[in-house]
This record gives structure tokens, C-alpha cells and sequence, in this order.
């Protein structure tokens, strides 16, 4: 969430960097001025007539301990009339509720890197890696591998829940097992600390991260308790922070979670969400940090490293894009995907995003720190998928068939106990 004091400030940059997001609703911008106008003239008249009600009663007591009754009555009776005056101002506090209702639905604002554009083919390549396979004869998807080696149940996962919800059997519930403890390694060997957090979360640490107001169509949520279910470990593993003031010797904060993700994903059909390509719940291992706001662009540079390198132990061809203003999360101020080349489908598949917040997600949580003169200052968060399993798989699959099985990459060898599926 930003802040109203930055928006007053800088009023016609917001307007010109939600531009770049193509935001739809610039005039929510004015309408939180007008009201903030509103509110802080309030303020200052509440602010005096406290004042006037304090001086007041601190005369009373005086001119009642020199035994000045008619005095003290008559200041009692201005007291009475500066109460009801307070009372005339109390409009206040439905004043601050609305800019809050506004300020929820004002995405962050996009980095000057952020390019500008509409849809993802305006997203920037940043670069690419690795090398595509080359196949001489038949390549097959991987919902017709893993039905050939018996890796997943799809019509199973159907049966038991849904579609969506496949069922991992045999080696491809190893190969998830491996993936998990391989990732997890690589961020812990890397610093991170590790966390097994609840995969439901409670209202205020969904608002927390910013999936809600904005996300609650994608979002499974168990009414009675009023608990979410997450669809990403960030949600969780930044709440960890929530409400709490760090020392500055304290940062940064680098943690790791694996955990399942559940996503209704809404409208989702077609060729594209075949397989393994878009699933109701998915496992994924995250990296979160909280930084130094002077360090989180440098913080978010080291993180697509960290990612790119993950990628390159799975000898996986891949790009990076830089996401345009139009194809960014709504709390992001900066975002990279990484996608990796799918031989069977002939396309690229999304594995992970990079993401500085900023201040957008701290301001919510009131995630602090004191720096060297002892003033309080909003902490930048950042989050990464490290990696997200589904396509992951599918592209490991697709892109290591051969007649005999499926080569393994070698830093899955020991994870998974075999060099191969089949053969």
C-alpha cells in the first residue's frame, strides 16, 4: 500500500508511473487528495478544540482548589460546548476509513525499469540460457510420459477432488521429493533460513501481502474459520514479520519455505492448462527477504542470480523477462519470470517470479526497522519462486525423454537415487 504523504508529494509521479501500469482508475489518485485535504483540516480543528478541552480543564481544577466555584462552573459549561464541537468533527474517522478504501485498490508503482506495454508480448527478454534439446524422432508431451512410466494420476487426482488435483505415484512422487529437498538445500546452502509454515492463513495476513482486496477470485477460502488457503508461501513466511520493529544489524532477512499452493485459477481453460501446465494445487519451495530499502534493487539483482544459477544445475534451457507495466502483479514495483523451453509443446513455460515490493507490502504489515538515529523506517520486501515444481517437471520430462527413459539431471542423482526414470 502506498503512502498517502508520498501520493500528496508526488502526485503527479504516481499519475505518470500508474500510467505505465495502464491503471484504469487514475481519478482515485485526485479523490484520495480531495479527501486527505478533507481529513487534515479536520484534524487540526479536533487537534485544537483537544487542546482548548485540555487548558480548560486544567483551569478547572485550578479555580476549584482555590475554591472559585462560579469560575469552575462556567469553565465546565465551555467544556460542555467544546465537546459538542469535538462531536461536529467526528466525521474523521469515516474520512480515514474511505482513503484506506482507496488506497487498497492503487497498485504499487512500477520501477522506472518496469517497461511500458499492455499484455506479455510486450514483456523484455533479458536474456537466455542453456541449450534446446534436438529430437530426430517422436517427442512426447509429458501427460503421455508420465502416463507411460506411471509418474502421475490425473483422472485419479479428478476422482479424489477435482481437476487440477493430480495424484504423484511411484518415481514421480520421488522426483517431487527430490525437487523439494534439492531446492530447499541449494537456498539454505545459500543463507536463507528455513520455515514449515500453516498453509492457511487468517484474513489480516492475506491483506498483509496484498491478495486481498485484490485476489480473493483466486483464492480458496474456508468461510466458517475465515481462512485462506495459500497460494504461495509468501503470504505466510512474510507474516512472519508482521507488526515488528528490527535493529538494522538484524538485516537482512532471508527465508525459505516449501509448501503447497492452492489457486482456484478462475477462467482458466484450453490447450494451456493441460497436464501440468496449470493445477489447483502445485508445490513450490520460496525465497522471501526483508532488506535495507537502500539495498533491495541490489538484493533483487542477487535473487535473479540465484534463481538463474537454480536453473542451470537443472540443465534446463530458459530466458528472463522483464515484466511490462501491464502484465505486473499488483504489489509489484519490479518483477522477473523465468520461463523454461518445453521440447513436446514447442513453448515456453513460467517457472518462477522475482519481485521487489518496496514499501508496498511492509506498509501494510508495518514491517520496521530503527536505523543508526534510532527513527523508525518501512523495511523493501522481495519474494521468489525457488523453484515451482509443476512445470519444472514437465519440462525435466519433455526435454530428457529418450528411447530409453528420461535422463536426470546430475545434481538430481543423489536426491533421487537413480540417474534415470525407466531404462
Amino acid at each position: 500500500m502506498l503512502q498517502v504523504n508520498f501520493i500528496r508529494q508526488n502526485a503527479d509521479l504516481v499519475k505518470e508511473r500508474l500510467a505505465v501500469r495502464n491503471f484504469s482508475r487514475p481519478e482515485l489518485v485526485d479523490e484520495l487528495l480531495a479527501l486527505d485535504e478533507k481529513r487534515r483540516k479536520l484534524q487540526f480543528e479536533r487537534d485544537e478544540i483537544q487542546s482548548r478541552i485540555n487548558s480548560a480543564s486544567k483551569m478547572i481544577g485550578n479555580l476549584m482548589r482555590e475554591g472559585k466555584k462560579e469560575e469552575a462552573e462556567t469553565q465546565k459549561q465551555e467544556v460542555t460546548a467544546l465537546k459538542a464541537a469535538m462531536d461536529d468533527v467526528a466525521e474523521l474517522d469515516g474520512i480515514e476509513s474511505s482513503i484506506h478504501a482507496i488506497l487498497v485498490q492503487i497498485p504499487n508503482l512500477p520501477s522506472p525499469l518496469v517497461p511500458k506495454g499492455k499484455t506479455p508480448e510486450d514483456n523484455e527478454v533479458v536474456r537466455e540460457g542453456g541449450i534446446r534439446p534436438a529430437f530426430n524422432g517422436e517427442v512426447k508431451p509429458h501427460w503421455d510420459l508420465v502416463q507411460q512410466y506411471d509418474l502421475i494420476d490425473f483422472e485419479l487426482g479428478n476422482k479424489i477432488t477435482g481437476s487440477g488435483f493430480p495424484v504423484y505415484k511411484n518415481k514421480g512422487a520421488r522426483l517431487q521429493r527430490a525437487l523439494i529437498q534439492y531446492f530447499l538445500d541449494y537456498n539454505t546452502a545459500a543463507g536463507y533460513i528455513e520455515y514449515l509454515p500453516p498453509f492457511m492463513v487468517n484474513e489480516s495476513s492475506a491483506y498483509g501481502t496484498g491478495q486481498l482486496p485484490d485476489k480473493e477470485g483466486q483464492m480458496y477460502h474456508a468461510t466458517e474459520d475465515n481462512f485462506y488457503l495459500i497460494p504461495t508461501a509468501e503470504v505466510p513466511v512474510t507474516n512472519i514479520y508482521r507488526d515488528e520493529i528490527l535493529k538494522e544489524t538484524e538485516l537482512p532477512v532471508r527465508m525459505t519455505a516449501y509448501t503447497p499452493c492452492f489457486r482456484r485459477e478462475a477462467g482458466s481453460y484450453g490447450k494451456d492448462v493441460r497436464g501440468l501446465n496449470r493445477l489447483h494445487q502445485f508445490d513450490k519451495v520460496e525465497v522471501v527477504q526483508l532488506v535495507h530499502p537502500d539495498k533491495s534493487y541490489e538484493v533483487l539483482d542477487a535473487m535473479v542470480a540465484h534463481v538463474e544459477k537454480l536453473i542451470q544445475s537443472l540443465e534446463l534451457p530458459y530466458r528472463i523477462l522483464r515484466l511490462c507495466g501491464g502484465d505486473m502483479g499488483f504489489t509489484s514495483a519490479l518483477t522477473y519470470d523465468f520461463e523454461v523451453y518445453s521440447a513436446a509443446q514447442e513453448k515456453w513455460l513460467e517457472v518462477s517470479s522475482v519481485s521487489n515490493f518496496e514499501s508496498y507490502q511492509t506498509n501494510r504489515m508495518k514491517i520496521r526497522f530503527k536505523d543508526a538515529n534510532g527513527k523508525s523506517q518501512l523495511l523493501h520486501s522481495l519474494n521468489g519462486s525457488a523453484m515451482a515444481l509443476p512445470r519444472i517437471v514437465a519440462a525435466l520430462l519433455e526435454n530428457n525423454q529418450d528411447k530409453d527413459g528420461i535422463k536426470l539431471p546430475k545434481v538430481l542423482h543423489s536426491y533421487f537415487g537413480a540417474e534415470r526414470i525407466g531404462g
